[in-house]
């Protein structure tokens, strides 16, 4: 009865199309249909014994302590109005030329993604604090927006990523079911700091093409990107010393948190503790976090958090029922039985993806999908870190795409009215262009991810 768990991911996914919580979607609508089918007696309701070991596993996973610590520390930079005076301060600093504001738009972006790691914050922060800017100064509202958009969503490749943490933990399982289903009983891990040290290369490739672009254009259409007036009042030493004092919270950060990784001194899990910790004497050293301000930032962070972990909790209901019709060994059928083999799986597991970020977030995403077909495509001989970072940027590419991308409607939401849809939507598809590029390179050169973690931990 294989073909039941097929019914039982369309049940779930019509569910969360119609706006019903999505935690609660995955486990009632599992549950739900578990004991409907045990009832004609087409399940055996034991698969359902190994879920309180498996939830009590899942709270003692060291991994996942860095999700509410990394929480935690972009919610204080954010409260603390760092990308504020990043933004400001090297909007002046890269705009006396034609696009150095949307080149200043990008290396924020890629410093808070550094630095947080949170997108829909990043996408709010800079449409509020540089659109205006860039409208003013004459910029056309499809660069303008495309841009914001693109910067804004390099929080899902550019470590510390939330989702590069939670697909660390679920590709490490699946890596283990891999290789034990091939018969070596001392299988090797993958871990978090292995992704974060993989989506370097690639989030650096990313950041310079974006840049790229923009330099392109405003050198073959400066009408586009115009350069704003000079201001006489701006001297060049004093506006030197207030960007290095703006980039110095992000690059201290940076430097803690991935230099801990990287140098070798610190789990993923320990370096966020420090960034966590760090953010905050930053904080506090500015004197800009107020009591009200970090309850604020505390409560954000439960929710998040909670949010987080809920929707952990319904993904280890839908995977064991999902597993007790078979639905496991489907999958593996289906994907092994592709004419083309290995790269013809790993194109339709891409392809499904890109389309489910269009209806539900990274998070349902890594734990609903990635431990179905993980397991599949790593014993076809898949590096685990290459994949991670492949699932990543494919995310990254679907947030971005029109017309249901979640970064366009983060924007949309913050934007004046005289920007019209139809502009971010046609804004943002030659960064989804420069985003297909990245997957495309990455697929004929895996080594792009695969190098640094080699050369790190061998």
């Amino acid at each position: 009865m294989e073909w039941l768990a097929l019914v039982l991911f369309a049940l779930i996914i019509a569910a969360l199309l119609a706006g019903y919580p999505v935690a609660f979607t995955l486990a009632g609508v599992s549950l739900g249909f578990a004991v409907l089918c045990s009832a004609f007696g087409v399940f055996d309701t034991a698969y359902l014994e190994a879920l309180p070991s498996r939830l009590f596993g899942t709270m003692q996973n060291q991994s996942l302590i860095a999700v509410p610590l990394f929480i935690f520390m972009g919610l204080v930079l954010e409260r603390a109005r760092i990308a504020d005076e990043l933004l400001e301060t090297l909007g002046q600093v890269f705009g006396h030329g034609r696009g150095g504001l949307a080149i200043a738009v990008v290396v924020v972006g890629a410093l808070l993604a550094a630095s947080t790691g949170i997108v829909g914050a990043t996408v709010v922060t800079m449409g509020l604090l540089s659109l205006p800017a860039m409208l003013k100064c004459g910029y056309d509202p499809r660069v303008a927006t495309g841009t914001i958009c693109a910067s804004g969503t390099l929080g899902q490749i550019i470590p510390p990523s939330i989702i590069l943490v939670l697909l660390g933990d679920v590709l490490s399982s699946s890596y283990q079911q891999a290789q034990l289903r091939a018969g070596n009983y001392a299988p090797e891990s993958v871990s978090v700091g292995d992704l974060f040290a993989g989506a370097i290369v690639p989030g650096i490739l990313l950041v310079a093409l974006y840049v790229a672009y923009v330099m392109a254009v405003a050198w073959m259409q400066p009408h586009r990107l115009p350069a704003p007036p000079e201001d006489p009042h701006q001297a060049g030493e004093h506006l030197g010393r207030r960007a290095m004092r703006a980039l110095f919270a992000p690059l201290a950060l940076i430097v803690a948190v991935l230099g801990s990784i990287i140098a070798g001194y610190a789990t993923p899990t320990e370096a966020a503790a420090v960034g966590a910790a760090g953010a905050l004497l930053l904080a506090l050293a500015r004197r800009s976090l107020t009591l009200g301000r970090l309850r604020e930032v505390m409560q954000g962070t439960v929710r998040l958090t909670s949010m987080v972990f809920i929707i952990l909790v319904g993904a280890s209901v839908f995977s064991l029922v999902f597993r007790g019709f078979g639905g496991d060994v489907l999958v593996h059928d289906l994907l092994s039985s592709l004419p083309g083999g290995a790269a013809a799986a790993m194109l339709v597991v891409m392809l499904a993806m890109f389309l489910l970020g269009f209806i539900i977030d990274f998070i349902e995403i890594t734990y609903i999908v990635v431990p179905v077909v993980a397991p599949v495509l790593l014993a076809m001989g898949m590096d685990p870190v290459w994949l991670g970072v492949m699932i990543a940027v494919n995310l990254q590419t679907s947030f971005l795409t029109p017309p249901f991308g979640f970064a366009l409607f983060y924007l949309r939401g913050v934007a004046p009215a005289s920007v019209r849809t139809a502009d971010i939507y046609r804004g943002v598809l030659p960064f989804v262009a420069l985003q297909l590029l990245m997957l495309v390179v990455l697929w004929f050169w895996p080594r792009l991810a695969t190098w640094l973690p080699e050369r790190i931990y061998g």
